[in-house]
């Protein structure tokens, strides 16, 4: 298993990161913190394989978090999960060995790739203490090329945000049985806007739904997570 700490100081992302991470076969979440100095904490109490994290932090900013890591020996991988667009700090994360850069607002879709990708490329490169012999060049450039898929699974329809999808499938990702209305509730949103997320949903089969029949009137839609997706099934931005 690769055990990964979710760095994200946005309540409801770093809950629907921790959830997509806990859906990706081979990951698991050790940890979930809102700054840069629990990250550090943790990281020197539990065994980390890799660091999801986002680039503006309360306390430290996630740069000067890898460099600290790097200065520590902190040997975990990262992946920057961050709104941050400008190319410099890009140039500055590669530098500071970043091997993944995910942009938001993003779908499970894009976020299980970039998971999977790392998955293969760690895989195909060996962990630091496993390192396989006799690598050629091509097995390192197969290696670094798992790190660079691209998604292709379809877009979101018109009117549906990535953000808010996130959101969703965040509090339905204990499993339990939840309505249009406890979505609304939950994520900020009204109940039609709620019911047309879980309706795509649906419609992917990636939730069930149920009728659940109370006082007089229409029934009650009941939505339950369905089965774990896949990259393919589950649309990006």
């Amino acid at each position: 298993m690769i055990r990964t700490l979710v760095v994200e100081d946005d309540p409801v992302l770093a809950d629907a990161h921790a959830v997509f991470t806990g859906r990706v076969p081979g990951f698991e979440v050790v940890g979930v913190t809102g700054s840069g100095t629990e990250a550090l904490r943790l990281l020197s109490t539990r065994r980390v394989d890799l660091v999801l994290l986002d680039l503006y932090l309360p306390d430290l900013h996630g740069l000067d978090l890898c460099r600290t890591m790097r200065a520590q020996g902190h040997e975990a991988d990262v992946v920057a999960v961050t709104s941050a667009r400008d190319l410099r700090l890009v140039r500055s994360a590669v530098s500071l060995g970043v091997v993944q850069y995910l942009l938001k607002p993003f779908s499970f879709a894009a976020f299980r790739e970039r998971l999977d990708g790392y998955a293969e490329y760690r895989r195909r490169i060996g962990a630091p203490d496993t390192v396989p012999a006799g690598t050629g060049q091509q097995d390192v450039d197969r290696a670094f090329a798992a790190l660079r898929r691209t998604s292709d699974a379809s877009p979101l329809p018109k009117g549906l945000a990535a953000a808010t999808f996130e959101a969703i499938v965040a509090q339905l990702g204990s499993g339990a049985p939840t309505s249009a209305a406890d979505i609304a509730d939950a994520v900020g949103i009204s109940r039609p806007t709620a019911r047309r997320y879980l309706d795509h949903l649906s419609t992917r089969r990636l939730v069930s739904r149920e009728p659940r029949y109370g006082g007089a009137g229409r029934p009650e839609y009941i939505y339950r997570w369905h089965i774990p997706p896949t990259s393919s099934e589950l649309p990006r931005p």
